[in-house]
């Protein structure tokens, strides 16, 4: 039998992780009420967007300082292990329907690849040289952006992306979950949401993976804002690939111009089923080849083209 060796430093090292501390007041949760635990779970829940409302002021930021870069054609490339990359991937892979992005313009990496997805890859979060292969990879720019996340903010993954980013010139991000990582002290921008001690000892997809997902969500929703892909809090860059999205393209031109459905249909078929154009040759009555010309001379901003059309 095969003994596993025993590391007293790593084990030192999450002891002082807030993450990781173990709480005596909910040793006896298994005995409780499941609307009980339930409650319990929901009050520890609550805590997590307070957590992160401390850190608005870095976390803007941070979008400022991507939303430059993706501006001269940069892209945004999250990178993590286990739960930490599993929702890089997720916000990455929402903003091509979301936001029409180009494919490789918002990028996630997870430790081992694509199988990390469904299945725990052994040993992969603890490899620098692997993120730097996998970033290597994509031959970054100064004009990219990468975002190291790790809930204890010691992955070596994580920091490895961070470091070989930097060399690249490239901007970077470091969200973690505990104060004084060296995940934040790595990247150009750190940023720390505390979320203490979880319900289940160690098990930081519930509340440091809230917080991350909350974060991630204000890292791309809000940069794709200051880039115009939307006009107000519509998506007037969604991608119509399916019927639904097709639906929800009418219902926002419908929204974005008040004009009757049969007017609607016109403009979305003069333009291609291209919601932001079609809301131009509506409000600014303009046709098709002039959108888009006014729409590639204001750097796909939609209040900008409108501005300009009617100069």
């Amino acid at each position: 039998m095969t003994s596993t060796p025993h590391h007293p430093e790593l084990r030192s090292q999450l002891e002082t992780l807030t993450t990781e501390a173990f709480r005596p007041e909910l040793a006896e949760i298994d005995q409780l009420a499941t609307l009980d635990i339930a409650r319990t779970m929901n009050g520890e829940d609550a805590t997590v967007a307070a957590a992160v409302a401390a850190r608005l002021p870095e976390i803007a930021a941070a979008i400022e300082a991507v939303a430059a870069r993706m501006a001269r054609g940069g892209r945004l490339v999250y990178a993590g292990a286990g739960t930490a990359g599993r929702l890089g991937v997720l916000d990455a892979s929402e903003c091509p329907p979301t936001f029409n992005t180009a494919p490789g313009q918002v990028v996630g990496l997870i430790a081992g690849g694509p199988d990390a997805m469904v299945t725990s890859v052994e040993g992969a979060e603890d490899s620098a040289e692997l993120a730097r292969a996998d970033l290597a990879a994509l031959g970054l720019t100064p004009d990219d952006a990468v975002v190291g996340v790790s809930a204890s903010g010691r992955t070596p993954y994580a920091i490895g992306a961070v470091e070989h980013a930097r060399t690249r010139g490239a901007l970077t991000v470091g969200l973690a979950c505990n104060s004084g990582s060296a995940l934040a002290a790595a990247a150009e921008h750190g940023i720390e949401v505390v979320t203490g001690p979880e319900l289940i000892t160690g098990s930081t997809r519930l509340k440091a993976g809230t917080a991350q997902k909350l974060v991630l969500n204000m890292l791309s929703t809000i940069t794709m804002i200051r880039l115009g892909k939307t006009y107000g809090n519509l998506m007037v860059d969604v991608r119509a690939s399916n019927e639904k999205l097709r639906a929800r393209s009418r219902r926002i031109v419908a929204l974005a111009t008040g004009a009757a459905d049969d007017e609607i249909e016109r403009a979305l078929t003069a333009t291609g089923g291209e919601v932001k154009h079609a809301i131009l040759t509506l409000l600014a009555d303009v046709d098709g080849p002039t959108a888009t010309r006014l729409l590639e001379d204001s750097g796909g901003h939609l209040r900008a083209a409108l501005a300009a059309a009617k100069v």
